[in-house]
């Protein structure tokens, strides 16, 4: 049912309008970046085992599972003097901040995990309604673009990020610090993307205009929205997801299984009991909203669900894991007041720099390769050359030849912040347009929270506390996503390329 008739198109912005409603991006990027590079080496600084380090990074997707929907829900019913999204962005922003300032001078390795959970808590803030955003500002030939734009700030702005503790070196800043210490180098990096967070978000901000719900719903790419199945079975769901939880609770604590799979067994049980309770309840209010949109979503965020979710648990694998795996297995030492580990933590951040470097040219690329591939066999193909670069790494001995490995992981990473946003966007309705992007989420969250669950255990089971399998792992992962792709239709779009 629509709450409005369709009247006209939806105009198309200039280039430059578009650079500045996606230029927040690069704040937020860089933001991410610092914490994606370094929160792993300032956790094992304040005494982390390597084992334990996946545990520790449980916050953030947590974070992102709870917080995402809530504020694409709240953000669509959002309208006043400051517009709809854009209050979000602002809050989410200064929280960061804040955040980053206070990351690199924790004092217990305790507190440096609750600030990386109020970090990305606020960067979800920010980044959920900016998807949103896009499918709110641009007509649908305009989409691809808007996503391609966002994908290159995204990587500029990693880029730079994951380069700073580097080139700081290169400039004499100290890098190693005495034990419990954080580096300078670090610390300096984290007070620039404090600043340049805020400065870009409120770029966006004061540069943007945002259409009125009311002008919004007489578009005429305002998609009608489609009866959702009534929830009145979704008992059946929760009753599975129960059960499964229950079980696998018992299995743990009969074989004294790792500690961190209380949180999947929990996670199971938890969305057991919301569905089970949504198969029955009368209510109305804003849970009962996000779980009936959860389940009803629609068939093609369905089908990109698997998707999402191996290409997902594939990068939050290589996040956690690369510093430790470089310094390692390339540097021979995990000792984190030695000079071997902190030069191998640096390269880490090269590599990491490199594939969002890298980023940044598929993205300009990728609505070329769309243009004569179509956005599904573009995808599975950008997939599987991340695949190609994780999984080289078990095989090279020259950590310098990494630099190649990240070239295959750029393209897939430009391709999954782009590509399953183009193709899903068109699909769904404007008025829920914030809350349905925060339940795709869902899919990018929910196997962060089982790569935090399960890697540790398996490396600690079968791969002798070696974090290079991970890598590994995480590219047989991508390479799955890319064939989830083919189940995908993709819809008709014009792609517009950038200039």
């Amino acid at each position: 049912m629509t709450h409005s008739t369709p009247s006209r198109a939806k105009p198309e912005l200039s280039f430059w309008q578009i650079w500045n409603m996606c230029f927040g991006f690069l704040g937020i990027q860089f933001g991410f970046a610092l914490q994606n590079a370094n929160v792993s080496r300032i956790f094992q600084t304040l005494g982390a085992d390597v084992s334990d380090i996946p545990a520790l990074w449980i916050a953030a997707p947590l974070t992102g599972l709870i917080v995402q929907p809530i504020i694409g829900h709240f953000s669509d019913r959002t309208w006043n003097r400051f517009g709809r999204r854009r209050p979000y962005f602002f809050a989410g922003a200064v929280l960061a901040t804040l955040a980053l300032l206070a990351m690199p001078n924790s004092p217990t390795l305790w507190t440096a995990a609750g600030l990386l959970w109020i970090m990305d808590a606020s960067f979800n803030v920010s980044m959920e309604p900016f998807r949103a955003f896009v499918g709110d500002q641009l007509p649908p030939s305009q989409r691809p673009l808007g996503y391609s734009m966002q994908s290159v700030f995204i990587g500029v702005g990693a880029v730079v990020a994951s380069f700073l503790p580097y080139v700081l070196t290169q400039f004499g800043v100290a890098n190693t610090a005495p034990a419990g210490e954080v580096p300078l180098t670090v610390k300096y990096a984290f007070y620039a993307g404090g600043f340049v967070l805020l400065a870009a978000m409120l770029w966006t901000i004061l540069t943007t205009r945002e259409y009125p719900p009311e002008e919004l719903a007489a578009f005429s790419d305002n998609r009608v929205e489609e009866a959702a199945a009534p929830p009145s079975g979704a008992w059946k769901i929760g009753a599975l997801l129960l059960t499964s939880g229950v079980i696998l609770l018992a299995c743990i604590n009969h074989f004294a299984l790792e500690k961190e799979l209380y949180l999947l067994a929990g996670g199971l049980a938890v969305f057991g009991l919301l569905f089970v309770w949504l198969g029955f309840t009368a209510s109305s209010g804003a849970l009962r909203q996000i779980m009936g949109d959860l389940y009803g979503m629609p068939l093609p965020m369905r089908r990109l669900n698997w998707v999402q979710f191996f290409s997902w648990f594939a990068m939050f694998a290589m996040w956690i894991n690369t510093t430790s795996a470089v310094s390692a297995s390339f540097y021979g030492s995990s000792d984190t007041t030695s000079v071997a580990y902190n030069e191998g933590a640096n390269w880490a951040g090269v590599l990491m720099g490199t594939y969002n470097g890298v980023g940044v040219l598929a993205a300009i690329l990728i609505p070329l390769m769309v243009r004569a591939l179509g956005l599904r066999i573009s995808h599975l193909i950008n997939l599987f050359l991340g695949g190609l670069g994780l999984l080289s790494f078990l095989v090279i001995r020259d950590p310098h030849w990494l630099i190649a490995s990240m070239v295959g992981v750029g393209f897939a990473w430009a391709s999954i912040l782009s590509l399953p946003y183009a193709m899903l966007s068109d699909n769904l309705p404007s008025a829920k347009m914030g809350i349905y992007m925060g339940i795709f989420n869902f899919f990018i969250v929910i196997p962060q929270l089982l790569a935090a669950s399960v890697l540790g255990v398996l490396l600690k089971l079968f791969f002798h506390n070696q974090p290079i399998w991970a890598l590994g792992l995480g590219g047989a992962s991508l390479i799955v996503a890319g064939l989830f792709t083919l189940r995908v239709r993709e819809p008709s779009t014009n792609v517009t390329a950038l200039p």
